[in-house]
């Protein structure tokens, strides 16, 4: 016997690398040192830093794979595992620099990871870090055929003395929300359960999801704010903290970046709940309660700025078509998000 009896094919996986290797390529950055093929991928720090931070975060995509699975379609997932690494270490204050992927699978699809690996590519240039290696592994009897499975892995750059702590916000700081794609990437075991349970194919059109699929819905990729953050941070705006909405909504992630004494207030009448979410809500009857806590419910990220610059601020993200809106404000407390019920 040989490993391609057991299931796994070495060759393919060869072949496999070299036909992303073009795609892997187009992500690179100057600092970039090497090329693909390595033990290890090798980045050289930018310069103009007198005291660099490096800031690392690592996720994976969860339960949306399995509607990538149903639905045969793998080139929005990748896009979705750098959003969830760089929405995160973008909060605070720094700038990805590289990215690195891990693909688990049972046996090697080269069309279909492939995809996967394009939309990987797609996500790090619009975060504008460099993919810099991965590593796929061919692990048969441990999924079942077709499936796999995705980690990623990020690290950005700032400044010390511009690093966003908790020790910034203060009280009377404006909370404004950019807007979200859909559900991006939490809650989805939440979603396949109201669509198995109540009967729903993924490709039915309820009338209240504006033309679109169920699959089509819920598969739509994370988004990426690191481009239009960065920006705003390089134009001076005065940015005292962030959060990336993810698992367990506005009330677990937005007060995770105030200071010690601060709690938050926001006004849930100040946005409207995008259609996805509300039909969510009516055809699996979960409450508002449940609801906010699973889901981002619209709202994907969050800045605390200083009064004098929110118009500015806003003026700045609606310029860069993410749609923004004033959600509430700090004030004195013990950590606590006010104001949940609506």
């Amino acid at each position: 016997m040989d490993y391609r009896d057991a299931g796994v094919d070495v060759e393919a996986g060869r072949g496999f690398v070299d036909q992303i290797r073009n795609l892997v390529h187009s992500t690179f950055r100057p600092e970039v040192i090497g090329g693909l093929g390595g033990f290890g991928g090798c980045f050289q720090l930018p310069g103009g830093f007198k005291e660099p931070v490096l800031v690392s975060g690592t996720d994976g995509v969860g339960t949306k794979l399995k509607i990538a699975h149903i639905l045969n379609r793998h080139d929005t997932v990748g896009i979705d595992l750098v959003a969830m690494c760089v929405n995160d270490v973008l909060t605070s204050g720094a700038e990805p620099l590289f990215f690195l992927d891990y693909v688990a699978t049972g046996k090697l699809d080269k069309e279909q990871l492939t995809q996967v690996v394009t939309g990987i590519a797609s996500g790090c240039k619009q975060a504008g870090c460099a993919l810099l290696g991965g590593e796929t592994a061919e692990m048969p009897g441990f999924y079942q055929l077709g499936e796999y499975d995705l980690a990623g892995f990020c690290v950005g750059i700032v400044e010390k003395s511009r690093m966003l702590d908790g020790s910034q916000p203060q009280v009377g700081d404006v909370a404004i929300a950019l807007a979200s794609t859909g559900v991006h990437s939490n809650g989805l075991s939440l979603v396949r359960k109201i669509v198995s349970d109540r009967g729903f194919s993924w490709n039915d059109r309820p009338k209240s999801l504006n033309g679109e699929t169920i699959g089509e819905t819920f598969l739509k990729p994370t988004r990426i704010y690191v481009k239009p953050v960065l920006a705003a941070l390089k134009a001076g705006l005065d940015i005292h903290g962030m959060a990336h909405i993810t698992g367990g909504g506005l009330p677990e992630n937005l007060p995770r970046c105030l200071g010690k004494g601060q709690a938050i207030k926001i006004d849930f009448s100040s946005w409207t709940i995008p259609p996805a979410f509300q039909w969510l809500a009516e055809a699996g009857a979960v409450s508002p309660e449940a609801m906010y806590n699973t889901f981002n419910m619209g709202i994907g990220f969050v800045l605390l700025v200083s009064p004098h610059q929110a118009e500015q601020t806003i003026t700045h993200f609606q310029s860069e078509d993410i749609p923004t809106y004033v959600i509430g404000e700090v004030i004195t407390g013990s950590g606590e998000l006010v104001g949940l019920s609506r």
